[in-house]
């Protein structure tokens, strides 16, 4: 049994880094070597310098959908103030969200939505409770079922809890991708928030060729690890989709002695949805509930570029299976020492 405990550390709240830096490019980059454990800090866009001709990248292009709502109960100014966040369609056309009150939300409650100014809107648009789910997560039917207008209108950017902030405009074009294109994550594959068009460029040039798949990132990868042994602990289930061109890229460049670079954990937990236990990735699509952490050993990819992450998270334990716990640890420490910033809008870590 592993402790969940093992993964632990101290962690100041202020290196939580509640915006992103003022250009996409501009964060520090903590590089470490994952076999001799030897770190060293160095700027996002010398990211390039590690790669070369043959070498591929795969990145993750879920697109994030404003996919948080409020309302007041019956449209009434001094009603019950509903908090709603989308997390998936049903086959008849309703919804699938968390909500809070969740003690409020009796079945047939109707919620009248507010605009992103915070008032209510003058169309009349809401949404009816239907029922609870198994799962404590709530169906809800729209007036409406053009789920992109009450995005448009009403929908705000899914920020993570610890940010502790509400979303501001700014976060409609920073807390997504410059590759994002697959609509339905509620939750930024944030690696990839530090690319730019440029740097893609750079990369491409050296001959490194691209790839992109597609994990749609749930509201589950924020949820905490209760559980006193990584054995116990329940991943929540996401949606992949590995396309036949982005397999052949993985295996080709194995194939001719080169390295795959990992853009996020979510290309990761992908790929290795994906691999073989030759280590031969084959494309597909379905839904994965995979959850890596030592002794597991990562087959589909040779570097991964991450963000900070949280003390005894799913996503902590998977950096673990890339390069030894004790190495990983000491290497947050420094980066805790050298005052880095952490989690969605942080630095970022290359382990090569």
């Amino acid at each position: 049994m592993l402790s969940v405990s093992l993964f632990d550390f101290d962690l100041p709240d202020e290196l939580i880094a509640r915006y992103p830096a003022e250009h996409r490019d501009g964060s520090r980059m903590l590089v470490i070597d994952r076999k001799s454990g030897e770190f060293e800090i160095r700027p996002f866009t010398a990211l390039p310098e590690y790669l070369s001709a043959g070498d591929a990248l795969l990145c993750n292009d879920a697109l994030v959908r404003r996919a948080r709502m409020f309302g007041r109960k019956d449209g009434r100014e001094d009603g019950a103030k509903f908090e709603i966040l989308l997390l998936a369609p049903d086959t008849d056309g309703r919804w699938n969200v968390m909500l809070k009150p969740g003690k409020r939300a009796l079945p047939g409650t109707r919620v009248v939505l507010l605009d992103t100014d915070g008032n209510l809107n003058s169309a009349g648009d809401f949404f009816t409770v239907v029922a609870k789910n198994a799962d404590n997560s709530y169906k809800i039917e729209f007036s409406d079922p053009q789920i992109e207008y009450f995005e448009k209108r009403y929908g705000h950017m899914p920020l993570p809890p610890y940010l502790n902030r509400k979303a501001e405009p700014m976060d409609n074009e920073r807390y997504q991708t410059v590759y994002a294109k697959v609509p339905g994550a509620v939750a930024a594959p944030t690696a990839g928030l530090h690319f730019t068009p440029e740097i893609l460029e750079r990369i491409r040039s050296k001959g490194v060729e691209q790839a992109a798949l597609t994990l749609r990132v749930g509201a589950g990868t924020f949820l905490p690890v209760k559980a006193d042994y990584a054995e116990e602990h329940e991943m929540h289930s996401e949606h992949y989709e590995l396309a036949q061109s982005a397999a052949d890229l993985v295996n080709s460049t194995h194939a001719n002695g080169k390295k795959v670079l990992a853009v996020g954990t979510t290309t990761v937990r992908t790929l290795e949805s994906c691999a073989r236990p030759d280590g031969i990735v084959v494309p597909g699509e379905g839904d994965t509930r995979i959850f890596l952490y030592p002794p597991c050993q990562i087959r589909s990819v040779d570097m991964l570029l991450t963000n900070f992450h949280l003390p005894k998270s799913t996503l902590l334990m998977l950096i673990c299976c890339f390069c030894d716990r004790e190495k990983v640890l000491a290497a947050y420490r420094y980066a805790v020492e050298q005052k880095m910033r952490f989690y969605s809008y942080g630095d970022c870590m290359l382990l090569k």
